[in-house]
């Protein structure tokens, strides 16, 4: 096969191997002909191009005659391989993918538009795949072997990775790369489908309020980006402290502080984990406290920071509905050293939580906030919520499209008569309840 065919169709007639020894052979001449010193002491855009240049030399003295398209094609893979990460280079660029997932050497699916799908990409061999991984996880002091096969990192621009090797791994390397796109505003998702505008006229007053909002939905639904949106409608001049085990939440006010968890180092000490930084937070004068995700024991430390004079505080959960969300907050805050009776830890709920939005993922792609409802029950009450909004889906249309319509109920008198302490209207859509009669209530254990 002919360089310029391997160029362009590197994934066929059996050329991968042909194809990665070619890039390899240039990428060997390309180190023989730079100074490795002069071009550490280059910034990472000078370095790029110093490489582009130096490889056009070497192409137009050894290589055959290509056209100005498969020239430049050729020398971007090479330089992708030698600083960057390969053929990801341009699917990180790539601003509609949302997640990259490598299962193995042979198989790489991304998420685009909330569909998965599969890329007519290869690593030339599984050590290209590791050599990738190590430059990946090297770039936050770690490393991935054998007797460290699980690595969590952040890249500088802020993605989160994910690598787990053999002999955990049946399949060989695999390595899940989440990227987060911008932040966007409550009225832009409500672009989106995400919500309406009487539920962005709600939310907005609910957190301008100080109600303490859980978000809550499954893996990719969409939680940490609506938590950013809620977050830009805290006023500026609120002290706000974010904790996050991956720094990703984008608040734009002037008066930020932002946490990031530490995992242990290779002796398997200096581990910080989010429950040290929600402690550590409640000594830094916090208007508001906004944790990315609870998982474990900091469940506790944060219920007791919300009812504690930290209102308007907001954390995110996994659970599949709002009921799933508290109970799973009881067994999540239950899992702290402290043994606290679950009698205890459902009277603190009861009194820490006060919103619950609800997210889902449908078929089509299109994250929604399904429910948002209100927690409206005190001390060793049952748990009550009070749905204030929902959407009622219809099924998959023609289109591949999922339908539907956002109900809105009436407000309990108690959140009402908050959100007018606050200055906050009550949106004419919802109304106020004049009887438990018109409240769509429903109990929870």
């Amino acid at each position: 096969m002919s360089l310029r065919s391997r160029i362009n169709s590197p994934e066929e007639n059996g050329s991968r191997g042909e194809d990665g020894h070619m890039v390899a052979s240039y990428r060997a001449k390309l180190l023989e002909e730079i100074d490795l010193a002069e071009m550490s002491a280059l910034a990472a855009a000078e370095r790029r191009a110093r490489l582009e240049r130096v490889l056009g030399h070497i192409i137009s003295r050894e290589g055959p005659v290509l056209s100005t398209v498969e020239r430049s094609q050729l020398i971007r893979r090479v330089v992708d391989e030698a600083l960057g990460l390969g053929i990801l280079e341009p699917l990180l660029e790539d601003a509609s993918i949302t997640e990259i997932m490598v299962n193995g050497p042979d198989a790489i699916f991304v998420e685009r538009g909330g569909r998965v799908e599969q890329l007519p990409l290869r690593f030339p061999s599984h050590d290209q795949l590791m050599q990738t991984i190590e430059r990946i996880v090297s770039t936050v002091n770690r490393r991935v072997d054998e007797s460290n096969p699980m690595v969590d990192a952040r890249l500088p621009s802020g993605e989160r990775v994910n690598v787990i090797i053999p002999p955990l791994s049946l399949t060989g390397a695999i390595l899940t790369i989440r990227r987060f796109p911008r932040s966007f505003t409550l009225s832009e998702l409500a672009g989106f489908g995400s919500l309406d505008e009487n539920m962005l006229y709600l939310l907005s007053g609910l957190v301008q309020a100080r109600f303490n909002i859980i978000v809550s939905g499954a893996t990719g639904t969409g939680k940490t980006t609506l938590l950013n949106s809620l977050s830009g409608l805290i006023p500026d001049s609120d002290r706000i402290i974010t904790i996050e085990d991956s720094a990703e939440l984008q608040l734009q006010q002037r008066h930020v502080v932002r946490l990031e968890s530490r995992p242990a180092n290779v002796e398997g000490k200096g581990r910080i984990t989010i429950r040290d930084l929600v402690r550590n937070s409640l000594r830094m004068r916090p208007d508001r406290i906004v944790v990315g995700e609870v998982r474990g024991g900091e469940s506790l430390d944060m219920l007791q920071a919300m009812s504690t004079g930290h209102d308007g505080s907001l954390a995110t959960v996994h659970a599949n509905s709002a009921e799933d969300a508290l109970m799973r907050l009881k067994t999540l805050a239950s899992m702290s050293e402290v043994e606290i009776p679950f009698e205890a830890l459902h009277d603190q709920i009861n009194s820490a939580v006060d919103l619950i939005i609800q997210l889902t993922r449908f078929a089509d792609g299109v994250r929604r906030i399904t429910e948002i409802a209100v927690l409206d029950s005190h001390g060793s009450e049952p748990y009550r919520l009070v749905t204030l909004a929902r959407f009622d889906a219809r099924p998959m249309a023609a289109d591949g499209r999922i339908h539907g319509a956002y109900q809105h109920f009436p407000l309990p008198r108690r959140t009402a008569d908050r959100l007018y302490m606050a200055s906050q209207p009550t949106p004419q859509a919802f109304g106020v309840a004049r009887s438990e009669d018109q409240l769509a209530i429903r109990e929870a254990r």
